[in-house]
């Protein structure tokens, strides 16, 4: 994208060079990498053909909006995006150098990222343009697919602090949703112990009709939700730091059998 950037005025700083690799944030995930331009692009592709959603994650995951692919060029080696509902935060999106994007094809997670977008007018409305990125990550594991958890009786995942007198207070924080790589929570309000980084252990979470889970956790992402009826949610993107087995089998059992009594009621 630099190639297309506006040149920094003396009040910006030098956008730094291309990193190559798509795995800035989960570097661990190198074995999934995909680099290959022809594999890329046919992801790309089918992603804008299946109209799956893209969340652009920016300013260390502190901002996010929803697009979705509207073109993959590979005569440009360039990428059409939808803009987001909220300007404000499109308008963000412009002014930063990084963009982590998160997807998923047919329960495969997809990510890549971005070195900026720049703005465009497609077919008549805005939109973003940004570069086919050199590498992106396709993770087919099981436990990386993520299931939203119903909003009525929310699971809660109880988190044990320990104070300065050497006793322990836990806080429940409700579950938005699971996988065998970790949860996204809603973050009680302005307790300042939710930052990217934190990590915190031995935390619960009871599955109904699964068991019990028990692990450690680390904050990946925090970013601010508008629900429907206007007040503002934090949400936290928590990933399990080495989680047993037999706690992953138990996640995949549960994900199955919510799965299934949810295919059971739309018949």
């Amino acid at each position: 994208m630099n190639s297309r950037m506006a040149e920094p005025t003396e009040n910006q700083a030098t956008p730094p060079a291309p990193h190559k690799s798509a795995l800035d944030v989960e570097d661990d995930y190198s074995k999934y990498e995909v680099r290959s331009k022809t594999e890329i692009l046919s992801i790309l592709r089918g992603m804008q053909q299946q109209g799956s959603l893209i969340t652009f994650y920016f300013n260390q995951g502190y901002d996010f909006l929803l697009t979705s692919l509207l073109e993959v060029s590979t005569e440009d080696n360039t990428l059409v995006f939808d803009y987001g509902s909220n300007m404000e935060m499109n308008r963000r999106a412009l002014q930063v150098d990084k963009i982590n994007c998160v997807s998923s094809k047919e329960k495969v997670k997809i990510q890549f990222i971005l070195r900026g977008v720049d703005p465009i007018q497609y077919e008549g409305r805005n939109a973003f343009l940004g570069d086919v990125p050199e590498s992106l990550v396709r993770l087919q594991r099981r436990e990386f697919y993520r299931m939203s958890m119903p909003m009525a009786n929310p699971i809660k995942c109880q988190i044990p602090l320990r104070q300065a007198d050497g006793s322990v207070k836990t806080i429940g924080a409700a579950l938005v949703d699971i996988s065998g790589g970790g949860v996204g929570l809603t973050v009680p309000p302005d307790d300042g112990l939710f930052k990217v980084g934190a990590e915190f252990s031995n935390v619960a979470i009871n599955l109904p009709n699964a068991g019990l889970i028990t692990a450690t956790m680390q904050v990946r992402n925090l970013y601010d939700v508008t629900m429907p009826n206007g007040k503002i949610h934090k949400r936290a993107g928590c990933e399990f730091i080495k989680l047993p087995g037999p706690m992953m089998t138990m996640i995949q059992r549960y994900i199955i059998q919510v799965e299934r009594e949810r295919k059971a009621r739309e018949l």
